[in-house]
């Protein structure tokens, strides 16, 4: 058992028996701030295809998907479990009896023990939230609920065209866990314009939250995005190296309630769409240098 941090792992092993594997599902959404809903283009460093590189998934339903994805890994794994990833884009954006047959297909696949619905703070509606307690309790699966909140700082939420602001986020969360669903959050650092002290301030934020689960990344500077033309007209960003980046982590760890379980610390693009930073290292050699700085930060306070 990790010592520093509670990880995903135990977290999934607190409502899961075996091991679980998440299989991404595309269901061809689009974003309130992409079609004019919200606005155009997008958060500024959205790149869509940076997270769902598989970009002809969505021409098969949600089932196939499903089996595509345990063919893949059953050869390596044949008694793995799954959870269902509604990933792509804002995976709540659509109407509701589409979005709900959907969920359902993904729930009706007997090695599936739930679904990951990730989403926007202001794409979770009463009504929508009412009828996904329902599918919960008719399947008697577990349906979790992942929320892009990326800051807690409106000035830089409005900074990167998101749309939606620090208090709607809090009033998703909080809704969203009265209901009974376990919430996670997705938090971005290095966003221009912040700073450490206000990565301490959103990591404060969230701590008063009902969450469960945290994803960090940090920043990258994506190819075909708002942000990539902004970097080469001259905007300053702090581009984080490995280690810097790592030291960073350890002190937010310091800050974060040790029941929030992290889900990962770095994000890692495609090469081809990545400008900045490029560190060439996987995710678990990210894993092995910030263990390093957590372990040698335990030996010095002893």
């Amino acid at each position: 058992m990790n010592p520093y941090f509670k990880e995903y792992s135990d977290f999934l092993a607190e409502h899961f028996s075996g091991k679980i594997q998440k299989i991404s599902i595309d269901l061809a959404l689009g974003c309130p701030n992409r079609d004019g809903s919200l606005g155009r283009g997008g958060c500024i460093y959205c790149n869509n295809t940076a997270f769902s590189p598989d970009s002809d998934k969505s021409s098969f339903g949600v089932a196939a998907q499903i089996e595509r994805g345990k063919q893949f890994f059953a050869r390596k794994y044949p008694t793995m479990r799954y959870l269902a990833y509604f990933q792509s884009y804002t995976s709540t954006y659509g109407a509701h009896p589409r979005l709900l047959k959907a969920y359902a297909e993904a729930l009706a696949d007997a090695d599936t023990v739930g679904i990951v619905i990730g989403t926007r703070p202001d794409c979770m509606p009463d009504e929508l939230l009412s009828e996904l307690k329902k599918l919960a309790q008719e399947s008697g699966k577990e349906i979790l609920i992942e929320f892009g909140v990326e800051t807690m700082h409106d000035k830089t939420l409005e900074f990167i065209n998101r749309h939606h602001t620090a208090a709607q986020a809090r009033d998703a969360i909080m809704r969203t866990a009265h209901a009974g669903f376990s919430v996670g959050v997705h938090l971005i650092l290095g966003l221009p314009g912040e700073n450490e002290q206000m990565y301490f301030e959103t990591v404060d934020a969230v701590n008063s939250l009902p969450i469960s689960t945290l994803k960090f990344h940090q920043l990258q500077i994506l190819e075909a995005t708002p942000l990539a033309s902004m970097y080469r007209d001259g905007l300053s960003v702090a581009l984080f190296t490995p280690n810097a980046y790592a030291d960073l982590c350890v002190k937010l760890l310091d800050r974060l309630r040790p029941d929030i379980a992290i889900d990962r610390f770095v994000a890692q693009a495609p090469a081809h769409l990545l400008i900045a930073p490029k560190w060439g290292l996987k995710n678990y050699e990210f894993r092995e240098i910030l263990l390093r700085k957590l372990k040698e930060r335990e030996a010095l306070r002893k």
